[in-house]
């Protein structure tokens, strides 16, 4: 115990370090590691009473500067720069502790994403998105007037894309008991755990299929079961939709992910953070199956948009249109669409890859997010939301690799080492 009690603190300073020099630390091995410090501890003991007390009603001036002063003592501990993962069996529990020890911008941080940087390579090999190569050698018809036809098929010859894609259609078509509605929640439960767990050429491939025709654009509007995903009898106003987003720890994080990475650039020719158009797309793709769920507002064309409204909204007519525009209008978005569906690299053409700084790129005042104001498988088809059988799923996996290379800093190694070597404190 002398050993760990001399230990603890290098450990703790070096874990800091590591999220400047390293990967950074996750968040939830990084409160275990606060909790063994009483300083540490005591700091964030407070900040999450505040967190607490703040989801019930505004705290008073003197509660909140104790909450602040409590965040501050914390800039030196292993929570301050933690990240999560995406899609990560305790992404719930990390964003938790992560916006936790912000407590003081939880509603204004909105352009620094509390993910890890995404890989800005494709998880698939080749050059772009082919889906004509994942269905080579099967013996599914190819439909060239039809690319979401081909991309659900594909989806079906594939036992994994098949078996969550079935799971989803199932949780989004069955009603809730006592209820002529579904249960949304589930629903979105079970579109994150599509999107996240199948290889993105597949979910990439349902999602951003070209259409020239309106009964490709109907399959692909409905891919993700708008009426239980976000569909509503009418239409909230987009501020109150924002809101709730805003109040929930996931969907705060997806949409400030979504701003971090797809938030169009004045000062780049393409107008895309770093000039990279599968960043742009992973955190788009990572707001589906939240409560500000987007999908294509017709059957022609990309453009994308909430299912909200901004009549009624007043005085701040002007700052709901902001929320729509943020994709209707963004050009980010559809350069990286496009750059998917034209097969080309995932690197925008004819620019260079550059580290994202708010110190040095403006942003474009349109898209900037405003702030809160207080068994076979079975597919759906088409706009008729008849059903067809596909093939049977074939058994081979597709083998995707995520990992990233990079060296890990010392300080980071050593603390979770230590947590090894520790009983759970959780």
């Amino acid at each position: 115990m002398i050993f760990l009690g001399l230990l603890l603190p290098a450990l703790l300073g070096g874990s800091t370090q590591a999220s400047h020099g390293g990967p950074p630390l996750d968040c939830v091995d990084a409160e275990r590691l606060c909790l063994l410090d009483h300083q540490c501890n005591s700091s964030y003991r407070v900040l999450e009473y505040c967190a607490i007390e703040e989801a019930m009603s505004l705290l008073g001036w003197d509660a909140r500067k104790e909450c602040v002063t409590a965040e501050n003592e914390l800039e030196r501990s292993p929570l301050s720069g933690c990240k999560c993962h995406r899609g990560s069996k305790k992404e719930e529990q990390c964003l938790k502790v992560y916006w936790t020890s912000r407590f003081s911008h939880r509603y204004h941080e909105l352009d620094i994403s509390p993910y890890v940087e995404m890989d800005t390579e494709p998880t698939w090999n080749g050059d772009g998105f082919r889906l004509a190569g994942i269905l080579s050698g099967s013996s599914v018809p190819t439909d060239v007037e039809n690319q979401c036809l081909e991309a659900a098929q594909a989806c079906g010859l594939y036992e994994k894309c098949g078996n969550l894609r079935s799971e989803y259609v199932l949780a989004c078509t069955k009603r809730a008991p006592n209820s002529d509605t579904c249960n949304r929640q589930k629903c979105h439960k079970a579109l994150r755990r599509f999107l996240d767990r199948v290889p993105e050429e597949y979910a990439f491939g349902v999602l951003f299929c070209q259409c020239n025709n309106t009964l490709c654009g109907e399959r692909r509007r409905k891919t993700i079961v708008p009426s239980c995903s976000y569909e509503e009898r009418e239409k909230p106003n987009c501020m109150t939709l924002q809101h709730m987003c805003m109040k929930d720890d996931l969907c705060r994080s997806r949409l400030v992910d979504f701003q971090h990475n797809c938030q169009p650039l004045s000062m780049s020719r393409t107008t895309c953070p770093r000039d990279n158009a599968m960043a742009c797309l992973r955190s788009y793709v990572g707001l589906i199956g939240t409560i500000v769920t987007p999908n294509y507002v017709s059957n022609n064309g990309t453009e994308v948009a909430y299912w909200c409204t901004c009549e009624a909204s007043g005085n701040q007519r002007q700052h709901c249109e902001k929320i729509l525009t943020m994709f209707n209008q963004n050009s980010c978005l559809q350069n990286a669409i496009k750059v998917l569906n034209s097969g080309a690299h995932h690197t925008l053409e004819g620019t260079q890859t550059s580290a994202r700084s708010s110190q040095h790129f403006q942003q474009d005042d349109m898209n900037v997010l405003p702030g809160i104001v207080e068994v076979k498988h079975v597919d759906v088809v088409s706009g008729g939301g008849g059903r067809v059988e596909v093939n049977q799923p074939i058994s081979e996996k597709a083998i995707v690799s995520n990992s990233q290379s990079g060296a890990t800093g010392f300080g980071q190694s050593a603390a979770l080492l230590l947590l090894a070597l520790l009983p759970p404190l959780l």
